[in-house]
């Protein structure tokens, strides 16, 4: 990873900041942390596995970081990993020695996830219950194992994601959705296979909800056909899905088709979950480096999630009650955040949701002197787009005007990205190799 920040008086500090919270988020130290091997059993998180119960060990996977975990799960087992396959997307490979890794394309799933999710289920319907099957989820999992149920195409699927992904639905509602259109979601990778399962998740959902991560292959899932139904008619889009998605959904919600694998099924007494690492983790490790460089810290326990340009302006007033003398805390400081938003799309523009908060921020520090908003996928990708997100000072709207940037414009067309490009406003990282939510700070010097 290479991170690059946007020139400023504070970007040696926001570097050091930033570096900290993704190297705590990195999965590969994560995922050793929580396993151990030797000759007569492996330990993961605070269960053992005796070894001569066990034939072979597998490991499968999906989402942004599983790459990175599956390299720290070979230096873990050695030989005694058998094989396994995992799923990337597009330019987040890296090289692995016993784990086949494979790419597709995220948010919007396509042919080649569809066909490297059919090659991983073939791999886990051979396993025997002497077999460990390992599973390493992290986010964008759900786009990266689409798996239609009969009736349902990828086409369907597709533009299905994409009017969820437009609406303002959340990522724990869109699942939903997702769970009920899939033969591996919602428990189905659980229900595939007859082995024992060990799920590694680095979590990208608030809360850590194991059926929302990844939409929960190996999870139990409570909610229901009527739940996904309601989900897709709240934010208007019911009649705009397509035909086959509402006939299938239908005729789960008369019980015609099969529900998702529900938490109370005994086959799930054979599966084990351990959460690696998350947002709390990453934000807990920025906090402590803020402290050490001498700055009053804030920790915002409370995750920041909603419309992107509100939570802007709820985070920023904390910054606009210091400069006016109405909080406790005193410069120099910094307040760290961390959540997800959404962005609610209307049009075509380019740009993604830590731009649109960046940009939104802007306008709510607007002279505040030595004042900069940090907004940061952790994964390296802010929708789609090559930055990972970007900083906004309180002169960032001046230099707009003075540039000729109509920023205002571009945030109410949802077309950041040119903006606050031609702004150098931009961090880049690069694919980081984890996914643990969006990272926000407001800095005041």
């Amino acid at each position: 990873m290479r991170l690059l920040l946007p020139p400023s008086s504070a970007r040696s500090l926001l570097q050091k900041l930033i570096t900290a919270g993704l190297s705590t988020a990195d999965p590969y130290q994560a995922l050793l942390r929580h396993i151990a091997l030797d000759r007569h059993s492996l330990t993961v998180g605070r269960r053992t596995y005796d070894l001569s119960h066990i034939d072979r060990i597998i490991a499968v996977g999906a989402g942004k970081a599983s790459a990175r975990m599956a390299q720290a799960l070979e230096t873990a087992l050695g030989t005694r990993l058998d094989d396994g396959l995992v799923i990337v997307k597009t330019g987040h490979t890296l090289a692995t020695k016993r784990i086949t890794v494979l790419e597709a394309s995220h948010p919007i799933p396509d042919r080649a996830g569809l066909h490297a999710t059919q090659r991983l289920l073939r791999l886990t319907q051979r396993l025997t219950p002497r077999d460990l099957l390992i599973v390493l989820l992290s986010g964008g999992a759900s786009s990266l194992l689409p798996a239609p149920v009969a009736g349902v195409t990828l086409a369907d699927k597709q533009r299905t994601t994409r009017l969820l992904l437009r609406s303002g639905a959340t990522i724990n509602e869109i699942n939903i959705v997702r769970k009920h259109l899939s033969f591996i979601k919602g428990g189905g990778l659980t229900a595939s296979t007859r082995a024992r399962i060990v799920t590694l998740l680095l979590s990208d959902v608030i809360g850590d909800d194991l059926g929302s991560i990844g939409s929960g292959p190996t999870a139990g899932d409570p909610s229901t056909f009527a739940d996904a139904v309601e989900v897709l008619q709240r934010y208007r889009s019911w009649h705009t899905v397509p035909a086959a998605v509402r006939r299938y959904l239908n005729q789960g919600r008369k019980g015609d088709a099969l529900e998702t694998l529900k938490p109370s099924s005994r086959r799930l007494r054979s599966v084990q979950h351990h959460i690696i690492g998350n947002n709390r983790m990453m934000l807990e490790a920025v906090a402590r480096a803020a402290q050490q460089e001498g700055l009053h810290t804030k920790f915002v326990s409370l995750p920041i999630t909603g419309e992107a340009r509100v939570a802007a302006t709820q985070l920023t007033a904390l910054a606009k009650a210091m400069t006016e003398g109405r909080s406790r805390l005193k410069r120099p400081c910094c307040l760290v955040a961390g959540g997800e938003t959404t962005v609610t799309v209307t049009g075509r523009g380019k740009g993604g949701r830590a731009q649109e908060f960046a940009a939104a921020a802007a306008f709510e520090i607007v002279g505040l002197p030595n004042t900069w908003v940090v907004a940061l996928g952790t994964d390296g990708t802010d929708g789609p787009t090559d930055a990972a997100g970007a900083i906004v000072s309180g002169s960032t709207v001046a230099q707009a005007k003075k540039l000729g940037i109509h920023l205002r414009s571009s945030l109410n067309r949802h077309n950041t990205y040119p903006a606050l490009k031609a702004l150098e406003c931009h961090i880049h990282t690069g694919p980081t190799g984890t996914n643990v939510n969006d990272l926000y700070l407001v800095l005041l010097l």
